[in-house]
């Protein structure tokens, strides 16, 4: 696959590294128990590990039906489920990590592992909130490690309207977090059930990213 990561300038360590979740860790809460944890830098030196899941893992080019046509979904993507070996020895690590850093309010280990590759501007993911399974009744979390170039992931209310129990400044807005190599940022509580997310197209020359979700059983 011929895509380039451009080597990030900000790491002081040539040692790929998961340092501590908690430190650095800012949590905004959105209102009717929804909240958003976003640790910057949480990867340090991130690149082999991008370049590995670029070359190693089996990307797929997924087609969608959409009214009356079949399209192709803007990005590549790879599941792992619960119990398969994941395609690279540090995100076995970091699953286990954010498994000890969320167990008092998650309650359960985090099993399986969603990958996106958005190869340029173009790929993007539309709102939308992960309510298979569970999710659509129940609080869950889900961590996302982001790996590559930069790009926004945009919050809003679910159905883009105020309702009964929004924290003022959240309601009828939409939150934009711009993630960099190694960030993370997890989804908890409510925030599947009352707000969408998404990773809107963007016309700035931007290189390939890959995102990593983690998530409980039974969450999609």
């Amino acid at each position: 696959m011929d895509l380039v990561l451009q080597g990030s300038l900000l790491d002081l360590t040539d040692e790929m590294t998961l340092r501590d979740v908690g430190t650095g860790l800012r949590r905004t809460h959105l209102g009717r128990g929804a909240w958003v944890d976003v640790r910057p830098g949480w990867l340090a030196a991130g690149d082999a590990l991008f370049t590995a899941l670029l070359h190693d893992v089996p990307w797929h080019a997924e087609r969608r039906q959409m009214y009356e046509s079949v399209v192709s979904v803007p990005r590549l993507t790879k599941f792992y489920g619960a119990g398969e070996r994941l395609p690279h020895p540090l995100l076995d690590r970091a699953r286990e990590a954010l498994s000890a850093h969320y167990h008092d309010e998650l309650g359960e280990p985090f099993v399986t592992a969603g990958l996106c590759l958005y190869r340029d501007g173009r790929d993007s993911v539309a709102w939308h909130g992960d309510r298979i399974g569970r999710s659509n009744e129940h609080d869950t979390i889900i961590a996302i490690l982001s790996l590559g170039s930069a790009r926004t992931l945009a919050l809003r209310p679910r159905d883009g309207g105020a309702m009964p129990g929004w924290l003022p400044e959240m309601s009828k807005k939409s939150l934009r977090y711009p993630l960099g190599h190694g960030d993370l940022v997890v989804m908890g509580g409510s925030c599947q059930r009352t707000w969408d997310h998404a990773v809107p197209k963007t016309s700035e020359p931007v290189g390939p990213r890959i995102s990593v979700q983690f998530r409980v059983a039974g969450v999609r």
